[in-house]
């Protein structure tokens, strides 16, 4: 991990200091995308079969996975992988559940009445990473909070493995969550294939789960077609930042620094300590960790892009936080409670020494899928409403448009707009008459 000192760099070498790998879309990476997403807009299944096998080195003649295939991977799982997903989902529906929001009415003068509903999208896409690591979390993350919200159609994607066959916890998990169909497909190929509709998986109004660069810019190209679908965040690489201070457990820190690291190669961690020795003793934790990691190989590279920074006051450490906006924002020092007010920008935050990083992934019950690359400056991380939209409803009665009719037609006049001027001078006329 390279190391700096907060306070002996300037205004221009700290914005060095906290920028992100590199390696989102560049110019070939998007037209490779677009290509894609052409391809499955006018091919179809065809097409995202023809990438799955290019791709994936996977050759298939359907994409759907039989439900029956769903049940027998949920029968055929350990009853210890059972528990684990039964507590998770136990969690994750809790926290979401307690997120179902309120339809409101409101008077706003006399005789005008305007409320807010809440509608559950019809149909999500929940794209679920399979890659280096199947991440049955993912599916947790995003199917138990769609089913919550009351949307309908639930669709996964989710890569095949090399053997052509999905990750049997991930179907088996599918199946607990009660999703709508599993379809065996990945990358840019599957996001095109949710954005626009093919003749077996249904056209998706949002798409949402993490993935890599290419899942990433595919996502961001379909919300940006004139009528195409929601996205819910940009999500790329995972990242991590931990705030050390004096007391904090090095081999606690290392530990939550490596659960990022052997996530991808383009992860980036980030070790924020009070403390130069405590600094040193944690960059010692992690090598000691990093030997025996069976990812060791992905962690090391993701090392590469790791910083170490010794700030001289919490001040400077809460200021580096808001600068960073990190994605995972984990605070082992003392009273952690007393910086979270001042943290405007971070997608999810762990206190004290005995929270790690990896309970949030997994089954504490907050969502795990979360804005990356310093998007948490203006986004949230997933949530119950996330899966919900909302429509406005007015109603006036001849009172209400008789009180606020002039205010309306004086706008309309500013605006040079008389239609909408004569909208209401029309029904005012009507009234008085």
């Amino acid at each position: 991990m390279e190391r700096f000192y907060w306070s002996d760099l300037s205004e221009d070498r700290r914005k060095q200091v906290l920028s992100r790998p590199a390696a989102m879309a560049d110019d070939k990476l998007l037209k490779s995308v677009r290509d894609i997403m052409g391809a499955v807009n006018s091919s179809g299944d065809k097409a995202v079969l023809e990438y799955t096998a290019k791709f994936d080195g996977v050759a298939s003649e359907s994409l759907l996975v039989a439900p029956e295939e769903l049940k027998a991977a949920w029968d055929a799982l350990p009853d210890a992988d059972k528990t684990a997903i039964e507590t998770a989902k136990s969690n994750i529906e809790q926290f979401h559940l307690a997120q179902k929001p309120q339809d409101i009415s409101v008077k706003t003068m006399k005789g005008v009445y305007c409320r807010r509903e809440a509608r559950a999208i019809g149909t999500a896409g929940l794209y679920v990473p399979g890659g280096t690591a199947p991440l049955v979390s993912t599916l947790l993350m995003l199917a138990i909070p769609a089913k919550v919200a009351g949307v309908r159609n639930r669709i996964v994607t989710t890569p095949p493995g090399k053997t052509g066959k999905i990750n049997q916890a991930i179907l088996a998990a599918a199946y607990r969550c009660d999703v709508t169909a599993v379809y065996a497909c990945g990358g840019a190929q599957a996001i095109a294939a949710l954005a626009y509709g093919t003749e077996t998986i249904p056209r998706c109004d949002k798409i949402f789960g993490p993935g890599n660069a290419w899942v990433a810019t595919a996502k961001s190209l379909a919300a940006q077609e004139p009528g195409g679908p929601g996205i819910d965040l940009p999500a790329g690489p995972s990242e991590a930042m931990v705030l050390a201070g004096r007391k904090s457990n090095p081999v606690f820190v290392a530990s939550d620094l490596l659960s990022q690291a052997e996530h991808d190669v383009l992860a980036q961690v980030i070790c924020v300590s009070t403390s130069s020795d405590k600094a040193m003793e944690i960059e010692d934790a992690v090598q000691e960790q990093l030997q025996t990691l069976p990812r060791k190989e992905i962690a090391e590279q993701a090392l590469d892009y790791a910083r170490m920074i010794i700030a001289e006051s919490r001040a400077d450490v809460v200021d580096i936080v808001n600068r960073y906006a990190p994605e995972h924002l984990i605070i082992q020092m003392k009273d952690p409670d007393m910086l979270v007010p001042n943290i405007r920008n971070a997608g999810s935050i762990f206190l004290g020494p005995w929270t790690p990083e990896a309970v949030g992934d997994y089954a504490s019950g907050t969502n795990h899928t979360l804005p990356t690359y310093g998007a948490a400056r203006s986004y949230s991380g997933v949530t119950l409403e996330s899966f919900i939209k909302y429509i406005s409803v007015q109603r006036l009665t001849k009172k209400g448009l008789k009180n606020l009719g002039p205010t309306v037609e004086r706008l309309a006049t500013m605006e040079d707009l008389e239609a909408h001027r004569r909208a209401v001078s029309l029904r005012l006329e009507a009234i008085n008459e």
